[in-house]
Order: C-alpha cells, then structure tokens, then sequence
C-alpha cells in the first residue's frame, strides 16, 4: 500500500490560507472549479480543523499514485488508521468511494452523490484579490495589476517578470493536446466578441486539421468547467452568444494584439457572476441583470460629450426593457449624469467593485 501510505503522510498543517468568501463547511461536498482557482486551498483550509492523522489526501494528478492500489485498498486503510476525512482531487469516479465520515472530492466531472453539497469556486473578486496582493499599497495599483495579470490566487505574488511566462504555463497545463491548446487559444481571443462556434470553428479549420464534432464537443466541455463562459442576448436565444474567460489576462498572453475594452469587459463580467446567476447582453449593453433592473455598461475611458450618441442608444434599449437604472463602469472617471428617467451612475470599476 505504497500510494496510501505516501498520501496518509501529507501534512498540511502549516499552509498559510488566505480568507475566502466562499468555504468548505459541509462533510460530505463536492467542488468544481476552472485550474487554479484555489480548489485545493479550500482544502486546505477545511482540513486544518482536523488533526493530520485523521485525515488521507489523495491526489489522482498525482503520477505517483497507483490508481489500482487505491481502489482495491482504500475501504481497509480507512477503517485500519479510523481516518475521518477522505480528499480525493481530481478525481474521476472510476470506483464508488467507500463509507467515511466526511468526503471532499474535487473534480470537473458532473457527478450527483446523494448527500453531497456542491459548491463552485470562482477565481479572485476584486475584494478577494486585494487580501491576497501582499505587495499591496493603494488600490489604484492593485487593480492595474489585477487589470494586467488577472485574477488567478497564485499570480499576485508571483514575480512581476515571471506573471505572464506563469498565466502561459497554466494556459498549456489545461491543454490536452496541441489541438486543445488551439482551441483554448482561439477562444481567449475572441473574449468579448460575439461569434459563433462556428464562425471560430471555419477560422481554426483554416488553420489546422480538426473536425466539427471535436470542437465543438471541446467547447462544451470548456464551459462545463466554468473555462470559458456564452453570454446570451436576452430574449434571444438563438442570437449569437458573447465569449468570456474566466482569466481576463489570458488574452494578453497568447495575442499581442490589443484589446484593451474586451478585458476590461470581461474583467466586469467575472464580477458579476458571483452575485448573479442570470446575467444576458443587449444590443448597446454590456449586461442586462434582469432580476435588479440594471444594466451595466464598460466604457473604460468615458466622457459624456464624446459619448453622447453612445449614451442614446443605451437608454434606447433600457426603455424598451423597462431597465431603471445604468452603471457605466470606467477605469477612474467619476461624473454624475442627471436624467429624468433613469439613474445613472458613472464610477470607477474598483469602487463599483467594492460597494
């Protein structure tokens, strides 16, 4: 019982975890999540209130663990050590866990286990991020870095000339195989656009052997581990979907052309998803969040007399939605727009962030 003894041995007791606004609380809980948004630390955090005796850790990315061996052993080992918690990451339920008294599985499987809570775990907010910047000084220079280097826990205290070779790594360490990566790519650069799959599919085709069903079974795959994200238009389902990442920065790193507005876009989006579920595009919208009656829009650089004609066609479609309220996210503009039916608030995206 090699495996099992190597992973009864791995201590955590000593990881420095960092607050998050979301916890493992429950015994029995499953977590998704995209690579290295901090799954295993959540962990880490849940297995501190444990003594390391009491608990195995076992990793199946790990390739020194015998999958075979811990199929076969794994029911005797628990009773043998009376561990009372069994971690499992990424695993891949090719064999039914045996009884203990709690179970943290990670995986990007959609699995349903009776008894189970299910949790999904986001990168970074904003807020999150600035606990995690250690370098802190003011928030202006956290959210610059935030802006070029994303949102991913590890990259914050990374080096400054090692960010972006480290958010290139972590692109090709979730790649397959090259046509994966391609794929992965294609995608990070379209983010903010909309286009079809098959639209991105023609152009990629152009470029490399791949067939229809591939690509599109990889995309679906992608979005079901919260990798990439199809924003609908609302009351459209049919319309052509927006493209987000769940890194803003990754674009950056793979193209050197730049798009400047669709990170900083996508960067919103990502705020928005922890507090809502319901999130859609209109024509001259960014997002429409139905459920609250406000549309956001991202205008990095805003000026109310450039943006005039701009701005009509916003409230165009805010009064055929019945929207009540408008908030235009800039990088540091503050104004205040009055108008007789709609409030509108111009601000920038770490205040909008943090209120």
């Amino acid at each position: 019982m090699k495996t099992l003894e190597a992973c009864y041995e791995i201590n955590f007791s000593k990881i420095n975890f960092i607050e998050r606004k979301i916890r493992v609380t429950h015994p029995k809980t499953i977590i998704k999540g995209a690579p290295k948004v901090g799954k295993s630390f959540l962990i880490y955090d849940y297995l501190s209130n444990f003594k390391t005796q009491e608990y195995i850790y076992i990793d199946f990315y790990d390739p020194r663990n015998d999958k075979e061996e811990i199929k076969i052993f794994l029911d005797e080992f628990l009773r043998e050590k009376k561990i009372k918690v069994l971690v499992i990451e990424n695993f891949d339920f090719s064999f039914d866990i045996p009884y203990c008294e709690s179970i943290i599985i990670s995986s990007n499987i959609d699995k349903k286990l009776k008894g189970f809570r299910y949790i999904t775990v986001f990168p970074l907010d904003f807020e999150e991020y600035l606990l995690h910047d250690k370098k802190y000084q003011n928030t202006t220079q956290s959210f610059n870095n935030f802006l070029k280097y994303g949102n991913l826990p590890e990259i914050s205290n990374f080096e400054e000339h090692r960010k972006a070779q480290r958010l290139q790594e972590i692109i090709k360490l979730q790649a397959k195989d090259d046509t994966h990566f391609k794929i992965l790519n294609i995608l990070f650069e379209n983010i903010d656009e909309k286009k079809s799959l098959y639209q991105l599919f023609t152009t990629l085709k152009s470029k490399i052997k791949i067939s229809k069903d591939k690509f599109y079974d990889t995309c679906k795959k992608l979005e079901s581990e919260n990798i990439v994200y199809f924003l609908s238009k609302y009351n459209q389902e049919k319309a052509t979907k927006k493209i987000y990442s769940y890194n803003h920065s990754f674009l950056n790193v793979i193209s050197h052309t730049k798009k400047f507005k669709n990170e900083f876009t996508n960067m919103i989006f990502l705020e928005l998803i922890h507090k809502n579920k319901e999130i859609y595009y209109l024509d001259s919208i960014d997002f429409y969040l139905k459920n609250k009656s406000h549309a956001i829009v991202a205008i990095p650089f805003f000026n109310t007399f450039l943006m005039n004609a701009t701005l009509k066609k916003i409230y165009k479609n805010m009064s055929e939605n019945n929207i009540k309220e408008l908030f235009i996210i800039t990088i540091s503009n503050t104004e205040i727009i009055k108008h007789k039916k709609f409030k509108i608030n111009v601000l920038p995206f770490y205040e909008w962030a943090l209120s």
